[in-house]
């Protein structure tokens, strides 16, 4: 679980609240049924016109994305690939097939089967770059969602905004309580709005991107290591490659443990 993202957003409303009591208003003052309807409905109907019924039924995955602290396990991979290298200079290329039943993720399993079938590298890069591609496609679905989503959604805030202008100019001369009532509703869903994109919305779009670069770093250093396996680089010269996708912290400690070996 990613505590920074649950820890921003209880702060954000904390803060928001304690401005709020600090002022002297009254939380009550700033609750508004109708407000949060044409905010979050409102919005949410407008993403409806805007995407298929099935993507937004699925939001629910892309927040548990953002939610989730992943464990893409570098060095792991990394070892990996360096043994798999080591094993090929020594027996060769069909010698790894013995192993594939052991590599967990997907996409490094596919391009070991592809060097073990003799695949041409050219052909090889084509077909993981390719699958890499529809990742990245993937992911730029979910940013989109939210991305659109943190534009529509003040929007509606003014919407609302209008309504209760209009309701206070409906009434002007008239009930003050009304006049004051249709104002209070014209500034609350503002807030709504304004709350709703900045603190969730435009946050989560952000946390998706950096899932996507996460993962797309690690596909990029098995592809690298399976052409390289291929072409029958040395190890060394494998881990020197692979390394240098990592943090310079890593790439120390992964260097010791290979010289271990």
């Amino acid at each position: 679980m990613d505590l920074g993202t649950i820890l921003g957003v209880v702060s954000g409303i904390v803060l928001v609240l304690v401005t709020i009591v600090t002022g002297g208003a009254g939380i009550a003052n700033y609750i508004s049924v109708g407000s949060f309807i044409v905010v979050i409905g409102g919005s949410f109907a407008a993403m409806l016109v805007a995407n298929p019924l099935s993507r937004m039924l699925g939001i629910a995955k892309y927040i548990g994305i953002a939610l989730k602290t992943p464990d893409w396990q570098e060095e792991k991979i990394i070892s990996e690939l360096v043994a798999f290298s080591e094993r090929a200079r020594r027996e060769g290329l069909l010698a790894l097939e013995d192993n594939l039943d052991e590599v967990e993720d997907e996409f490094m399993r596919k391009g070991v089967q592809l060097v073990v079938d003799g695949t041409d590298p050219d052909i090889i890069k084509s077909i993981l770059y390719h699958d890499l591609s529809e990742i990245q496609s993937r992911h730029q679905t979910g940013q989109k969602i939210f991305d659109d989503w943190g534009k529509i959604a003040p929007a509606f805030g003014m919407i609302g905004t209008l309504l209760g202008l209009i309701q206070m100019l409906v009434n002007l001369g008239g009930d003050q309580s009304v006049i004051g009532a249709g104002m209070a509703i014209a500034l609350i869903t503002t807030l709504y709005g304004a709350l709703f994109a900045n603190l969730i919305l435009i946050p989560i779009r952000s946390k998706l991107e950096d899932r996507d670069k996460e993962e797309t770093r690690v596909k990029e250093i098995i592809l690298e290591g399976i052409l390289s396996i291929q072409s029958g680089d040395n190890p060394r010269i494998l881990l020197e490659k692979l390394v240098s996708f990592l943090p310079p912290g890593q790439r120390e400690v992964l260097r010791q443990e290979s010289a271990k070996d």
